[in-house]
């Protein structure tokens, strides 16, 4: 690394940062052509603001102009880079922020001290803990005049405690001073947009405006985080660990408002209290192959948690193979284990007092089954509008995810080249040999109208040019530039559904597979789309986290509400080029992040393939769940032709105590043409008469910020939850239950929300409900309840279910068809809601060509 990284991140503990053209002799960064363009065009700027005809011809040079300063070390604002995109360019707002970032820059490239420097209190702090800190500005050759100031807002994405500066003695009080006994500020407000203010819309954050004198260079200002000197607790930390938490701040230099970005600091979060642990291996081996099996004490957010941590024990199918000494380290390898004999293992790890158990996913040994190898294709990191630096993102998915591969799949819209060349020599230094694979790719980020969003990734990352939406805005343009300036074999494009890819076109030799999960939602429709389009694709799931969390994602907010899911590929050897022909050949199923192992063929046909025609038509399969299998359905050109049903107990009676499962579940079909349906929120009481609720147990509870379930000494339960295309169950145990008993659900008025902004449908309003359910109706073996919202029908479900049903399950299913390219998935879910889907095979037909 020649230069010194400073825009979006730094590894220092407590960092200045000044301009890289910090003198006169510095060289000119920009070649003599581009410095010949940058001067004119800050010479056209404040002779004629942007208009519609000059918007692209300044945005490419403002591009050029960034990119280089970029290159230097130079800190870019952080939302440049959507303005120059082609679409954007045009609009009002987009010409707005061309002037704005031409300004900025040409301020910085005169004067390379303007913004002087700036250092923070860096931490580490606890998750969720009370913090206090400190961020200091040195002034800079720019002075600020009476009506500038500076703006501290928050990014979308960081769950810290609200900012305030109107009552001194509360929590999360923010507090400005300065060495200038002559400054005098103000707690005001002004609208900010993009990923440190509203999203998607100006949103007012707070700014202190200076009313009396006048800073100048060498002056400071001091802004503190949770300043407790009023007696409040502090500011509270976000749920997630990071190594860059950022805290943004802004100066305004006068009253005309520009807002003027410094450095983000590299604020350091740690995780809190030791409240789980977890283990990875691989999931198949063979007899007498050694492996490891990799232990993560975690706290209750999925962080790591905080240490000394305890020794661990550690069982397999209830015999001891092994201990992990106390220690340090978080994470803990329990290296050269083996089976000799064939089957299906699963461990369980307690800590030596007992206190804290834990398992792994479950490790089929066997000689010839085909190996699995997880990854995640879709993620990102602070060089976008997530949150942590590109190095954490890499470590993560190789240490706390022991992920087999990974994409750092970031925003093309908001990554300049150096960053590029970031993720390139992260791929070559985080890459290890029968380990680790990262793989070079990035986000194709257009609207829905244009294509949507698609992932792309590269075999190798020596050479390879990204093909950006900002300057290849339509997906066909994605499509001939990749095939331009790549040999198609090295490429894999992933549409993913959440900003809809448009499933009436694709490129089979660049599409082999489609996302079809995520931390946005289940979309199994999106795959279905894709193959009645006729389109030959297989299915993958990922994260898309936006916490440098790939692969064991814990959920947050409403927008990336649930676990991300997980993409296995089946191949013979972990090898780079062993996992993309894999990811090529759609060998390759999806997962809601769970490690479930899934074989499933037609006429021993793997996923993924097209065999020769015949009428007749072998299902076979077997999953090896992570927990109880409730269903595996079969499905046939998108239709449900076999549903064995693993955990139904079926008719009986009743008796005094029973255990049941209460399930709700909504669609995430969209309208035509739209994005996604949003979340469905479901939140309320439960209440038995005739019976007592003694014991209520979510099964996928995840996200602290949208669920939670609490049952008080009366026998009430108070819940609340979401769903978007998938199940959220509670499993509630009674006791006492008469013959007459119901279970009474009564259901808040809710409304939905979604990440992605509706194109044809605004979000619904969910109305009400009281719901009831007869115990004695479920004999028959279930009750369910509709719940029409518009054209959407959502379901309240009460149903006897086994919870200690068969986890290893196999099954066959035998069909006949006359129809060429006839294609069959499979569809898995257990008990605790998890799912897994099948890539498809195809019976005969072409490919879509």
């Amino acid at each position: 690394m020649s230069a010194p990284r400073l825009r979006r991140y730094t590894v220092a503990l407590v960092v200045a940062v000044l301009s890289p053209m910090a003198t006169a002799q510095t060289p000119d960064y920009l070649d003599p052509e581009l410095r010949a363009r940058v001067d004119q065009l800050k010479a056209e700027v404040a002779a004629r603001p942007t208009d519609i005809e000059t918007a692209r011809q300044r945005a490419n040079t403002l591009w050029d102009w960034a990119n280089a300063y970029a290159m230097t070390g130079g800190y870019l604002p952080v939302n440049l880079s959507t303005a120059v995109h082609r679409n954007n360019a045009v609009r009002p707002a987009g010409m707005v922020a061309i002037n704005a970032y031409i300004r900025e820059l040409a301020l910085v490239d005169e004067h390379p001290d303007a913004l002087g420097q700036l250092t923070a209190e860096t931490g580490p702090f606890e998750a969720r803990s009370w913090a206090t800190f400190t961020q200091t500005w040195r002034v800079g050759s720019a002075a600020v005049a009476p009506g500038g100031g500076i703006v501290v807002p928050r990014h979308f994405l960081a769950n810290h405690g609200t900012l305030q500066a109107d009552a001194p003695g509360g929590d999360h009080h923010v507090s400005i001073a300065s060495s200038n006994a002559a400054a005098r500020f103000v707690a005001d407000a002004m609208p900010v947009s993009g990923m440190h203010g509203g999203f998607r819309a100006p949103a007012p954050m707070l700014f202190f405006r200076l009313t009396e004198g006048t800073l100048g260079p060498g002056d400071t200002v001091t802004v503190t985080y949770g300043d407790r000197s009023g007696g409040g607790r502090g500011l509270l930390m976000p749920t997630f660990s990071s190594d860059r938490m950022p805290f943004p701040l802004y100066v305004v230099l006068d009253g005309r408002g520009q807002l003027f970005s410094l450095p983000i600091q590299p604020i350091r979060v740690a995780g809190t209290t030791l409240a789980g642990v977890h283990g990875f291996a691989p999931s198949v081996v063979r007899p007498g192959e050694p492996f490891d099996l990799a232990v993560r004490a975690e706290d209750a957010f999925r962080n790591r948690a905080k240490g000394p941590y305890p020794a661990w024990r550690v069982r397999a199918n209830a015999e001891s193979v092994g201990e992990i000494p106390a220690g340090d380290d978080p994470i803990a390898v329990l290296g050269d284990l083996r089976f000799d004999a064939p089957g299906v293992y699963r461990f369980e790890i307690r800590s030596a007092d007992g206190a804290i158990v834990g398992g792994a996913n479950p490790v089929l040994v066997s000689p010839d089954a085909m190996r699995v190898f997880w990854g995640d294709t879709h993620g990102h990191s602070g060089f976008a509008e997530g949150i942590g630096t590109p190095e954490r993102f890499m470590a993560w998915a190789k240490e706390d995810a022991r992920l087999d591969y990974v994409t750092h799949s970031e925003h093309d819209i908001w990554m300049d080249d150096f960053e590029w060349e970031v993720l390139k020599r992260n791929v070559a230094d985080h890459s290890q040999a029968g380990r680790f694979v990262g793989f070079l790719g990035y986000e194709w980020t257009s609207a829905n109208v244009y294509g949507g969003h698609h992932n792309v990734l590269f075999r190798t990352p020596e050479g390879r040019r990204r093909v950006s939406a900002q300057f290849f805005p339509e997906l066909s343009d994605l499509y001939a530039g990749l095939r331009r300036h790549h040999d198609p074999a090295d490429v894999v494009v992933i549409p993913h559904a959440h900003n809809t890819g448009n499933y009436r076109m694709g490129d089979p030799k660049l599409q082999p597979i489609v996302e079809i999960m995520s931390q946005h939602g289940t979309f199994e429709w999106f795959g279905r789309a894709y193959l009645a389009h006729g389109h030959q694709v297989g299915f993958t799931a990922a994260s898309d986290n936006h916490l440098s969390q790939p692969g064991y994602t814990a959920p947050r907010g409403d927008g990336l509400a649930q676990r991300g899911g997980l993409g296995a590929v089946l191949a013979e050897e972990h090898s780079r080029d062993a996992i993309f022909d894999g990811l090529k050949a759609a060998r390759a199923y999806a997962t809601t992040g769970d490690r479930i192992v899934l074989d499933v063929t037609v006429n021993e046909g793997v996923m993924g393939q097209r065999i020769p025609f015949t009428q007749e038509r072998r299902i076979r399969g077997r999953v090896i769940g992570t927990a109880g299998i409730e269903t595996v359905a079969v499905m046939k050109n998108g239709e449900e032709v076999l549903r064995q049903d693993y955990s139904d107990i079926g008719a009986r009676r009743l008796g005094s105590t029973e255990t049941l499962h209460l399930t709700f579940e909504s669609a995430s079909v969209p309208v035509p043409g739209d994005n996604p349906r949003g979340w469905r929120h479901w939140s309320g009481t439960l209440e038995a008469a005739g019976a007592r609720i003694v014991a209520a147990t979510p099964t996928d509870f995840f996200n602290p910020d949208l669920q939670r379930l609490q049952l008080d000494d009366a026998g009430t339960v108070r819940f609340a939850t979401i769903t978007r295309g998938d199940a959220s169950s509670i499993r509630l145990t009674l006791d006492g239950a008469s013959r007459n008993a119901h279970l009474r659900v009564v259901l808040e008025e809710r409304r939905e929300t979604g990440a992605a902004p509706p194109i044809y449908r605004p979000p619904a309003s969910l109305p009400g409900a009281t719901l009831e359910f007869p115990l004695e109706a479920l004999g028959d073996g279930a009750v369910r309840r509709t719940l029409p919202v518009d054209t959407y029908e959502d379901t309240v479900t009460l149903r006897l279910l086994a919870t200690d049903g068969p986890r290893d399950v196999t099954f066959e299913f035998d069909d006949t068809g006359t129809h060429q390219g006839d294609y069959y998935y499979v569809r898995v879910k257990q008990v605790d809601d998890a799912m897994a889907w099948s890539s498809p095979v195809w019976v005969g037909g072409h490919p879509n060509r």
